[in-house]
């Protein structure tokens, strides 16, 4: 693969007020354009997709486009199924091939596969809110740690979060969401759930963390569903919280600078 042939066919063009630019060229293979990051997604999912999750297209101000991996179920993303590899790879190459500049998930366990889909690809990847980590812990004191809100606590392995980054995951401080009665709807995949007990539980788990753990000075939401209730857990733990949708923003703004206009 010619990677500077690549490279220079992507399209990073920006048409404003100010454009001059009269002639625009397109590389084949690509028909949707005027968005950045691709988004993968689970196969067979079944219960509310909520505004602030990462699958519904509202939470952004911005184009995003989404694209599933078949059979990437939720029992086999959340054990981290290796077969599930090149599929999600093969996900990752089409919205290569399709424009995006750049790529994510929309689930904290597509972790699994970060370091090797971002090896088969030529464009930056950051599939899952916990490769966040480091740089959440440079902006802390050396004592602190971050508390993350897990779908499944068992799935946090010393795989994914190496395969994101992170070699000591002692300075995660891991709290397990997968058995509270009503937040359980979602990784059991039971159609629906009351929003506000789920809100309630996300977020009495996040007192009871920092609670228990004072030394934690900031909160990471591993899961993707966890977002709507991202704004709840800060006003209630006073502490800055991190999610999918900092890092999708963050990757959305790196890969779509405007020029800049005003006064001197």
């Amino acid at each position: 693969m010619n990677t500077k042939k690549l490279i220079q066919e992507r399209e990073y063009g920006y048409i404003g007020a100010e454009t001059k630019k009269k002639a625009f060229t397109q590389k084949r293979g690509q028909y949707v354009t005027g968005y950045s990051v691709g988004i993968l997604y689970l196969d067979e999912c079944w219960y509310p997709v909520l505004p602030g999750n990462v699958a519904n297209l509202s939470t952004y101000d911005f184009p995003v486009r989404l694209k599933v991996v078949p059979n990437c179920d939720t029992s086999r993303l959340l054990a981290g199924d290796p077969l599930l590899l090149d599929s999600v790879i093969k996900a990752a190459k089409e919205f290569e091939e399709e424009g995006a500049r750049a790529i994510s998930a929309a689930c904290g366990f597509f972790g699994n596969f970060q370091d090797k889909v971002a090896a088969a690809v030529d464009i930056p990847v950051y599939l899952s809110s916990v490769v966040q980590v480091p740089w959440i812990k440079t902006g802390l004191k050396p004592h602190q740690k971050i508390g993350m809100l897990t779908a499944y606590a068992q799935g946090m392995t010393s795989n994914l979060f190496e395969s994101c980054g992170i070699y000591d995951p002692s300075i995660c401080i891991v709290k397990d969401l997968s058995t509270l009665t009503e937040f359980s709807a979602i990784i059991e995949n039971r159609g629906s759930f009351e929003n506000e007990k789920v809100k309630k539980e996300v977020v009495e788990a996040a007192v009871s963390m920092v609670d228990e753990n004072p030394d934690i000075g900031a909160i990471l939401l591993e899961c993707s569903d966890l977002p709507p209730y991202a704004s709840e857990i800060q006003r209630t733990i006073k502490l800055p919280v991190y999610d999918f949708i900092t890092m999708i923003k963050w990757i959305h703004y790196a890969t779509s600078q405007k020029p800049y206009y005003g006064f001197i």
